[in-house]
């Protein structure tokens, strides 16, 4: 798999990541262990997990896989840390965010992450606090590379420039938010503010919380997302519709899945260094994995273009 530098730092990761949002919930150990070893062996390398991820048991599972079932030097390790576990709330504050930072370590066996991402922004923390924290995290060797998740545009220009001139010097190198041909939104303010700040961008919810592989064109699945819950309900009508029948009538042509278009065309969108799958199953990650041999025709990639900025 294609390994890409993360903005203008020395850290590279996959144009795949692997994400544990599912795990020590929808996916148990065995199946979290099969999902891990068919990333390592498509030369997946970005792991990317969160306290909030199963309450703690997607930290757990991952990191008794790590060492064990492969080795932790071969990974990038990403969590979080800045979203209360117990209440959902924001926390930027030097103890909150340490502890989390902790605790993580714990459940994940090691004593350090490669890329340590505050995940929200707290309106009631004074700013040099929370970067305070950025600094420790580095220095005292917890983290290799800090950065941002869920932060919009002027939020991450704030928080990633008042962090260059910090004590330690140490740069924001990446920006996590939601991107997909579903949701745009990202082009406005975040793709342009981390280009300008030398940051990379990895996209989470790639496929639109599953919407854009084409499962709910024609009904529901009973075991599916949004047979769950409401969070792909906006992605379900009206101009959404349109966007995921032209996937998956490309998908058609090309003799391959929508899922596979979907993510080659992110893959390939200005700034975008990883898309972060939270695949449930082994199916659903082999399927996702074929979008590293597809290229789209110029004409597909315009079509797709024009279609999702409805």
């Amino acid at each position: 798999m294609e390994q890409r530098r993360l903005g203008r730092s020395g850290l590279s990761v996959s144009a795949i990541g692997l994400s544990t949002a599912t795990w020590g919930g929808l996916t148990d150990a065995g199946e979290a262990a099969d999902l891990l070893s068919t990333f390592v062996e498509a030369g997946g390398t970005l792991l990317d997990t969160a306290p909030t991820h199963g309450s703690g048991q997607g930290e757990e599972l991952l990191g008794a896989l790590l060492g064990k079932a492969v080795r932790r030097s071969d990974f990038v390790l990403a969590t979080k840390a800045g979203v209360r576990v117990r209440d959902g709330r924001p926390d930027g504050s030097r103890r909150g965010l340490l502890d989390e930072l902790d605790w993580s370590l714990a459940r994940l066996d090691t004593d350090h992450v490669d890329l340590w991402q505050v995940q929200a922004w707290d309106p009631e923390t004074d700013l040099d606090e929370t970067l305070s924290a950025l600094d420790y995290a580095l220095v005292s060797g917890r983290a290799r590379y800090v950065g941002l998740a869920q932060h919009n545009g002027w939020q991450f220009a704030t928080l990633a420039t008042r962090q260059l001139s910090a004590s330690s010097g140490a740069r924001v190198v990446s920006s996590q938010v939601e991107y997909s041909l579903l949701n745009r939104r990202a082009e406005a303010e975040i793709l342009p503010a981390a280009a300008a700040l030398n940051a990379g961008v990895l996209a989470g919810s790639p496929l639109g919380g599953g919407v854009l592989t084409g499962k709910y064109r024609t009904s529901i699945p009973l075991d599916s997302r949004a047979a769950r819950s409401d969070t792909v309900d906006a992605y379900l009508s009206g101009a959404s519709r349109l966007v995921v029948d032209a996937v998956g009538t490309a998908a058609e042509g090309l003799g391959v899945a929508s899922a596979a278009v979907a993510l080659a065309w992110l893959r390939d969108r200005p700034g975008i260094v990883s898309a972060i799958l939270g695949a449930r199953t082994v199916d659903q990650l082999r399927t996702c994995l074929t979008a590293e041999q597809l290229v789209l025709p110029a004409e597909i990639r315009a079509a797709l273009d024009d279609v999702s900025l409805v």
